[in-house]
């Protein structure tokens, strides 16, 4: 069955962003919607974020490392400070259920032909980052898929393996071959680090076998009065206006 999707993540908690991806993405004929993780963490709204994901979008979801450290008692060592410390505030604003719902989420999943996971297919659970042709080939190895969606490092990234060897190509419209592997960074939803503050997020159209990428305007200034006004430190609303 010929579907299209939205693949969003690192939404982290930004309500104003992922509200103004999940009007885009519908307004482009979008059917179903896929998270690669982090629903949560860094800003001011991680129940009102699980109630989109979850119970409008009914996406499958993978376990982002936030996700991850609000839901367990992990030692907090991994994180920086600032990181570290809207951990516990999350920790603190979520239900059981919430709670629970990010615990039992899967590292990776395959979903209707494709591959979904946060940080790497070769130890999804230790949450490296993908950021060259060498870190790309250690997930390459695990995937058995022709495309893999993921996220993690908050930048749009693609990488094609083929016969010939690993290449990165430019975020844009990439048509996906058969007989071509690729790994593809959505970016991020809810506090990009690119240097682009819009809001990233990927349609890929299983018919044409076409992944878009796409940059949206949301309203960041009330996304940062939404930090601000939780009490959360003022650098994460800082950064939201400039996309580091």
């Amino acid at each position: 069955m010929d579907k299209k999707f939205a693949i969003i993540g690192d939404i982290h908690a930004n309500i104003d962003a992922l509200n103004t991806v999940v009007e885009d993405a519908r307004a482009h004929g979008v059917t179903d919607f896929v998270c690669v993780g982090d629903v949560v963490g860094y800003n001011a709204c991680p129940a009102e974020c699980i109630r989109v994901v979850r119970d409008e979008l009914h996406a499958p979801v993978v376990r982002g490392n936030h996700d991850h450290y609000v839901s367990t008692d992990a030692p907090l060592s991994d994180f920086t400070e600032l990181a570290a410390e809207v951990v516990k505030w999350t920790r603190r604003q979520l239900s059981a259920e919430d709670v629970d719902w990010l615990r039992n989420l899967p590292y990776s999943k395959l979903h209707m032909g494709f591959t979904i996971v946060h940080s790497t297919l070769d130890m999804p659970e230790h949450w490296g980052y993908i950021f060259d042709n060498l870190t790309a080939e250690a997930s390459f190895a695990y995937q058995k898929t022709g495309v893999c969606f993921y996220g993690h490092s908050h930048v749009p990234m693609v990488h094609q393996k083929s016969a010939a060897g690993i290449v990165r190509l430019e975020p844009g419209e990439i048509q996906v071959p058969l007989g071509s592997r690729f790994l593809i960074n959505v970016g991020s939803v809810g506090q990009p680090r690119d240097g682009d503050p819009r809001a990233s997020y990927v349609i890929y159209d299983t018919k044409s076998r076409v992944v878009k990428f796409r940059r949206l305007e949301y309203d960041v200034e009330a996304a940062m009065g939404r930090v601000l006004a939780a009490g959360l430190p003022e650098r994460l609303a800082q950064r939201l206006a400039v996309g580091r």
